[in-house]
């Protein structure tokens, strides 16, 4: 199914709304299919270094048509929602557990007493940090990239991780560090960012993002094109974090912490028991394969689905991984239920 993508400035199909989460206000994009009667409703939960209603522009038209209603939020410090400074506040404002009460809230401002959750990478934490936190309100997930991983009741630091581990999340180490912030502070360098991230490469042919090391400082003012970050849709990227910079995105690298004390509040409900869908980018160079083997043991109604893409399967393989979600949603007996 080919369908026209989401222009998330301005289209038809969904209206931009603003509500207070919480104290904070978040932006959110809100469409429900013609003639307003939906059998569900879908939140969509985006990851870095996307923005909420842009990252999920070619899934939401599929959603839509099935005859959901779509609801896609900027998460805390992207686009048009808050994004508070750490410090003076607290870093727990970009966890995964206020992500988790800030949808709650959100369910709760348009009337949802259940819904879908569909979440990208950081985006996939939250949502599977929300099943749990919020049992009664969710009752599907699917996740594109992200494997899952339970609460622990042992503290691995991301140093620790990276060294012992996961060697391609040191790049969680570098943006993390505050670097990030005094190089990524303007326009120019917001847009070379966004090239270097979606995989465009200097003239000579080299990368400007590694995830062993993070962003190759050096090379990105060299960096051309993307395949699939150009043109209208870059240029809304970089408006949306010009507005705040680029502190709020990076600090949902500085969580770590936070995230495992909110953990211990749920040793005792690692698995998730509703259904599950989760889709594997068969050549992402961060979230490989093989970290999400196992997953079946916390989550007995795990359905698997895998596409030939690197991270940005969302958008580089939009058709493939609509096939699959579509496939997976039409089989789970969602009737014509508009109070959802």
């Amino acid at each position: 199914m080919t369908l026209q993508p989401i222009d998330p400035v301005s289209d038809s199909r969904v209206e931009h709304r603003n509500s207070s989460l919480n104290g904070h206000n978040y932006h959110y994009l809100y469409g429900e299919p013609a003639g307003g009667q939906y059998k569900a409703t879908v939140f969509l939960i985006h990851g870095w270094p996307d923005c909420g209603s842009a990252g999920w522009r070619y899934q939401i038209p599929l959603l839509l048509e099935m005859g959901f209603r779509v609801v896609v939020p900027d998460m805390m410090g992207y686009g048009g929602t808050d994004a508070p400074e750490v410090p003076p506040n607290d870093i727990s404002l970009y966890s995964y557990k206020q992500a988790a009460d800030d949808i709650a809230e959100l369910a709760k401002v348009i009337g949802a007493q259940h819904i879908i959750l569909g979440g990208h990478d950081w985006g996939g934490m939250i949502v599977y940090r929300t099943a749990q936190w919020h049992p009664e309100l969710i009752t599907h997930v699917f996740v594109v990239c992200t494997p899952y991983s339970p609460p622990s009741k042992e503290y691995i630091s991301s140093e620790d991780l990276v060294s012992k581990v996961l060697p391609q999340f040191g790049y969680q180490l570098h943006l993390a560090s505050g670097d990030v912030e005094k190089h990524v502070n303007d326009e120019q360098s917001i847009r070379q960012f966004f090239r270097a991230m979606f995989g465009g490469r200097t003239p000579s042919g080299e990368v400007a993002f590694d995830p062993n090391k993070g962003i190759l400082f050096d090379k990105l003012p060299h960096v051309g094109e993307s395949k699939i970050m150009n043109g209208k849709i870059l240029e809304h990227y970089v408006r949306e974090y010009s507005r705040h910079g680029i502190h709020g995105p990076v600090n949902w690298y500085r969580t770590r912490k936070v995230n495992w004390e909110h953990d211990q509040a749920l040793l005792d409900k690692k698995k998730i028991e509703i259904p599950l869908l989760f889709i594997q980018a068969n050549n992402d160079s961060v979230l490989t394969p093989e970290m999400s083997k196992g997953m079946e043991k916390f989550i007995p109604n795990l359905i698997r689905g895998e596409v030939e893409a690197t991270h940005w399967a969302l958008t580089q393989v939009p058709d493939k991984v609509n096939a699959i979600v579509a496939n997976w949603l039409g089989k789970q007996n969602l009737g014509n239920r508009s109070s959802l």
